[in-house]
């Protein structure tokens, strides 16, 4: 009769963590629909609201930090996207988008460290590694111009710079906004 007692008791346990698990998916889920769908301030409430019962929930921390980067809240973004890289060392993804936020101050070498982390939590993570070969286009560029600045008589650097600039040129215009912005991990 004991061993039924914990079978029962665990089966309990079992269905009350899977409607947990349901409830906090539908909040997921409705906390990002309202933010696709143009409401943004209610979105962050809303999340704001659940991690306030459910603070270590990283998925919605994740998409909280998307939200703020999406509305321009870059500061608080980066705060987001930094307390995560904490408390989930092990995820690719908030080291991507803290990245993201450091290439946009022309923070390059810190963006490139978060890249090398995300590469090193997940090597198939296209977006990181496509924004790892920007952020080191970056400070090829950034190299370069120091380069020319000191010498200019060397004529081996300004083919190097121009070459480099029409890589980042190129990519601006293929995804659009600044050379400096790699791609964002958009929340899932």
């Amino acid at each position: 009769m004991h061993r039924l007692h914990s079978l029962t008791r665990w089966l309990c346990l079992a269905v009350l963590s899977g409607a947990l698990a349901i409830a906090q998916a539908n909040e997921l889920d409705e906390v990002s629909r309202l933010f696709r769908g143009g409401q943004m301030s209610e979105a962050l409430q809303r999340a704001d609201r659940y991690l306030a019962t459910k603070p270590g929930d990283a998925q919605m921390r994740f998409l909280k930090g998307v939200m703020l980067t999406e509305m321009k809240q870059n500061a608080q973004a980066l705060e987001e996207f930094a307390k995560l890289t904490q408390d989930y060392p092990e995820l690719a993804e908030p080291f991507n988008n803290l990245a993201v936020l450091h290439a946009a101050q022309g923070q390059y070498e810190q963006a490139r460290v978060a890249l090398e982390t995300a590469v090193r939590n997940d090597p198939n993570y296209a977006v990181a590694q496509e924004n790892l070969g920007d952020v080191y286009a970056m400070l090829a560029s950034v190299a370069y111009g120091r380069a020319v600045a000191l010498d200019p008589s060397n004529a081996t650097i300004p083919p190097k710079l121009t070459l480099i600039r029409e890589l980042l040129s190129q990519r601006q215009r293929t995804i659009g906004g600044p050379p400096t912005a790699p791609a964002v991990a958009p929340a899932s």
